[in-house]
């Protein structure tokens, strides 16, 4: 393994050790978040998903920013993309679900567990379409020489 490939092999560890730390901290966040706001109607559970989104994308902009990716500045311009990197991340999933739900439910025996099983499928493209997109776009960093 050359010393490119071992950087990047303990970046991508890094990189889904700050991004599993997230996925259980911004599920919590969001329980905890729900039950706060259960008497402000009906769909409180929404004031919850955007709140709990918004602070645990940022705790995951923080942790790759000073753990993954080790950049330095440019905290609001990396944070922003950080943020459409995960909008491009959430598309991807909303695309992906409907088409395998709909082949996983011709296929199962259990066609009430294709959207989980669908989800599942999706996981691993929906991260690895964030980390290159965090690496690539929200914390690029410039080439000696540019």
């Amino acid at each position: 393994m050359n010393h490119q490939s071992h950087k990047s092999f303990w970046q991508l560890a890094r990189y889904l050790l700050v991004g599993g730390f997230n996925t259980c901290f911004g599920y919590a966040l969001f329980a905890l978040l729900n039950w706060c706001f259960t008497g402000l109607g009906s769909y409180s559970y929404l004031y919850a998903a955007v709140l709990g989104n918004l602070i645990a994308i940022t705790i995951a902009f923080l942790g790759y920013k000073w753990f993954v990716f080790h950049t330095r500045g440019n905290y609001l311009a990396e944070w922003i993309r950080c943020l459409g990197v995960y909008g491009g991340s959430i598309l991807i999933g909303l695309a992906g679900l409907p088409i395998l739900v709909t082949i996983l439910r011709h296929q199962l025996h259990r066609p009430e567990l294709a959207p989980y099983i669908a989800a599942a499928i999706m996981m691993p493209v929906t991260v690895l379409f964030s980390f290159l997109g965090q690496k690539n776009i929200s914390f690029r960093q410039k080439r000696t020489g540019e």
